[in-house]
C-alpha cells in the first residue's frame, strides 16, 4: 500500500471518526487514500483551515478524545497556525497532517512550501516532519498518545507529498520510540500530607477550579472534596463544568469579570487551593497582591506552571483526579459555618444583575437561554463582552458543556467549536454564542454546517461594536472609539436564509426573546442563527481593570475618569 493508506489505516486503529479538512496539491494522496481504504473515517470538508482547527478542538473538549485535522502545505498549513495556538494554550488534545513539498525541494522555496515545522514549533507540544514512508505507522502511534497524555496538546505531522505517496511494507502496529517521554507521574505522599495539614488549619477555604480538573475527570472527587470540608468552590473561565454552579457551596467564576463574591471571597480567604488551575493573568490581576495573606496550594500535572506566577506554599504534582481522591482520604469536615454565611451575604449584595428598561440587553437574551435549558446545553462561545456575560449568566451544570477560548482569546472560535461539538455529541442541543465581530470570521462555515444538517442554534449577540474594545476605551481613553464601529454588518438573519437549510430568526424586543428562542430551539433541519439586536454600550461587570488587584474591583459603571491598565484586554 501507499504511505497515505497506511497513515489512513493507522488513523482509524485510533478510534478517529471525523477528518476536519481542505484539500490541495500537496495533500492528495492522503485525500485519494480516504477514498481508495474504504474508511468508515468521515471526512467534513471546511470552507477554511481556521474553522478545520476549531471544530476539531471544539469535539476535542466536548468528548475528550484527539480531534484530527487535514490540510494541504503553504496557506493551507499557515491557516491552521491560530487553531493550533488555541488548543496549545487551553491544552486540548488535537491532530494536524499537513500536506508539504516533495522532500527533495524541501528549502528552496517551492511552489506552496512553507516551514511548518518552525512555524508551529512555539504552539505545539510536539511535532513531525517525517521522512520516510515506513516510519509512519510509528508516529501516528506517538502524536496520538503525546496529545492525550500528561498535559494534553496538539500535535504536528508534516508529511511531504512523496512520503504520502511512497510504498509502505511495514508493520501497522510498529513500537513507539520516545525516550524520555513519560506522562506517568507518582503522587508525593509528602506533598499531601503537607496539604492536608493545610486545610485542616482552615476556616476561610477556597477551592479553585481550572480546565485541568475537567481534562482529568476530577469533578465528582472535586464535589465530594468541597462536601467533606464545606469549602466553597469558585472556577475559572475554562473551568466551568468541573463543579456545579447551582449548589449552595458554588461562588461562580472568579477574575476579571467573575461574580464580586467569588472575587471577595479570594481577597478574605485564609486558604486557596487550586487544582487544574494555572493562576494566569485574568484569575490573579496583580500578583504581589493576589491572596497575599492566605496558605497558597497548587495541584498541577505540570511542574512548570508551580510558582510561575505566583508563589504557593504547598503543591503536589500529578493528575487532579488522582490528586484530590488521595486528599479525600485525609479530608475532614473544616468549621466554616461562619465563613459561607459571610459568602452568602456576598451573595445577596452582589448579585448579577441588568437593567429591565431600555433596549434589549445581552445579560437578558443569556439569562432566559438558561431559565428554558436549566443550563443542560453544550455552550460554545467567542471572544467578548459576550463571551463574559455567558461566564456569568449560563450557569454550566455538567462538564464538558462550556466551551471557550481561554488562552489565545481567539475571535471566530466560538461557531466552529459549537459544530465540533454537536458532531461529537449529536444528541445535545448545542449553542454558540458569538458577537457580531468574531462570529464575521468564521460564518462561512455555515455552508458546512448545511451541507452536514448540523442543527446548531447561533445567537448572534449583535451591538455593531468590537464591545468589549469599545468599553475599555470608554473607561480608560476618555471615550475615544477607535477601530470598533462594526459599520456594515449585514443582516445575519437574510443571511442565513440563503444557505440552504439554514434558517435565520430576527430578536429586537425584550419581550420576544422566549419566542424567538423557542422558535430556535424547535428548528433542527440545520444550523439556524438568531440575529438579536442588543443595546449598543452596554458594559461587563463586575471588572477588575488589566494589572489590578482583586481588591480593585469595579461593581458598577464609574463616574469618574480612570487610570490606563496596565495589561490587555
Amino acid at each position: 500500500m501507499e504511505g497515505a493508506q497506511a497513515l489512513v489505516k493507522c488513523l482509524e486503529r485510533q478510534g478517529v471518526e471525523y477528518i476536519w479538512g481542505l484539500s490541495g496539491g500537496a495533500a492528495i494522496p492522503i485525500f485519494d487514500a480516504l477514498i481508495t481504504t474504504g474508511t468508515k473515517i468521515k471526512l467534513i470538508l471546511v470552507r477554511h483551515e481556521q474553522g478545520a482547527t476549531h471544530m476539531a478542538d471544539g469535539y476535542a473538549r466536548a468528548t475528550g478524545k484527539p480531534g484530527v485535522v487535514l490540510v494541504t502545505s503553504g496557506p493551507g498549513a499557515t491557516n491552521t497556525i491560530t487553531g493550533i495556538m488555541t488548543a496549545h494554550m487551553d491544552s486540548v488534545p488535537m491532530i494536524v497532517i499537513t500536506g508539504q513539498t516533495i522532500t527533495s525541494m524541501l528549502g528552496k522555496d517551492a511552489f506552496q512550501e512553507a516551514d511548518v515545522f518552525g512555524l508551529t514549533m512555539p504552539v505545539v507540544k510536539h511535532s513531525y516532519l517525517i521522512k520516510n514512508t515506513q516510519d509512519i505507522p510509528r508516529i501516528v502511534k506517538e502524536a496520538f498518545h503525546i496529545a492525550s497524555t500528561g498535559r494534553p496538546g496538539p500535535v504536528l505531522m508534516d508529511i511531504p507529498k512523496d512520503i504520502s505517496s511512497g510504498q509502505f511494507s511495514g508493520s501497522l502496529d510498529p513500537e513507539m520510540d520516545l525516550p524520555g517521554y513519560n506522562p506517568h507521574i507518582e503522587i508525593n505522599q509528602d506533598h499531601i500530607m503537607g496539604i492536608a495539614e493545610a486545610l485542616r488549619k482552615s476556616k476561610r477555604p477556597v477551592i479553585l477550579a481550572g480546565h485541568g480538573a475537567l481534562i482529568s475527570r476530577a469533578f465528582p472527587a472535586i464535589e465530594k472534596l468541597a462536601e467533606t470540608l464545606k469549602a466553597p468552590v469558585t472556577t475559572t473561565l475554562l473551568g466551568k463544568g468541573a463543579f456545579n454552579e447551582e449548589p449552595p457551596l458554588a461562588l461562580g467564576m472568579l477574575g476579571m469579570h467573575g461574580t464580586a463574591y467569588a472575587n471577595k471571597a479570594m481577597v478574605e480567604c485564609d486558604l486557596v487551593m487550586s487544582i487544574g488551575s494555572r493562576y494566569d493573568d485574568r484569575i490573579i490581576g496583580q500578583a504581589s497582591r493576589f491572596c497575599r495573606d492566605a496558605v497558597r496550594i497548587h495541584i498541577d500535572i505540570d511542574i512548570a506552571e508551580i510558582n510561575k506566577m505566583i508563589n504557593v506554599h504547598h503543591y503536589c504534582i500529578g493528575d487532579a483526579r488522582l490528586v484530590v481522591e488521595e486528599l479525600i482520604k485525609h479530608a475532614s469536615e473544616l468549621d466554616t459555618k461562619e465563613w459561607l454565611t459571610k459568602l452568602n451575604g456576598y451573595k445577596k449584595k452582589y448579585p448579577l444583575k441588568y437593567g429591565k428598561h431600555g433596549g434589549l440587553k445581552m445579560q437578558h437574551v443569556l439569562d432566559e437561554l438558561y431559565k428554558m435549558t436549566g443550563g443542560k446545553i453544550i455552550v460554545s462561545t467567542d471572544v467578548g463582552q459576550h463571551q463574559m456575560w455567558a461566564a456569568q449568566f449560563l450557569k454550566t451544570v455538567r462538564p464538558d458543556d462550556w466551551l471557550s477560548s481561554g488562552g489565545a482569546g481567539t475571535m471566530g472560535y466560538g461557531f466552529p467549536a459549537a459544530m465540533g461539538a454537536q458532531w461529537g455529541k449529536p444528541d445535545e442541543q448545542v449553542w454558540a454564542i458569538v458577537g457580531d465581530g468574531g462570529f464575521q470570521m468564521t460564518m462561512c462555515e455555515l455552508a458546512t454546517a448545511c451541507v452536514h444538517k448540523l442543527p446548531v442554534k447561533i445567537l448572534v449577540l449583535n451591538n455593531h461594536y468590537l464591545g468589549m474594545v469599545r468599553q475599555w476605551q470608554e473607561l480608560f481613553y476618555d471615550d475615544r472609539t477607535s477601530g470598533v464601529d462594526l459599520e456594515g454588518n449585514p443582516d445575519f438573519a437574510k443571511m442565513a436564509d440563503c444557505f440552504p437549510g439554514a434558517k435565520g430568526f430576527t430578536l429586537k424586543r425584550p419581550a420576544d426573546v422566549r419566542k424567538i428562542l423557542k422558535r430556535a430551539m424547535d428548528y433542527n433541519d440545520g444550523p439556524c442563527v438568531i440575529n438579536a439586536e442588543c443595546e449598543k454600550t452596554d458594559n461587563v461587570f463586575p471588572m477588575i481593570p488589566a494589572g489590578r488587584a482583586l481588591e480593585d474591583m469595579i461593581i458598577e459603571r464609574p463616574r469618574y475618569k480612570m487610570e490606563k491598565p496596565t495589561g490587555s484586554t
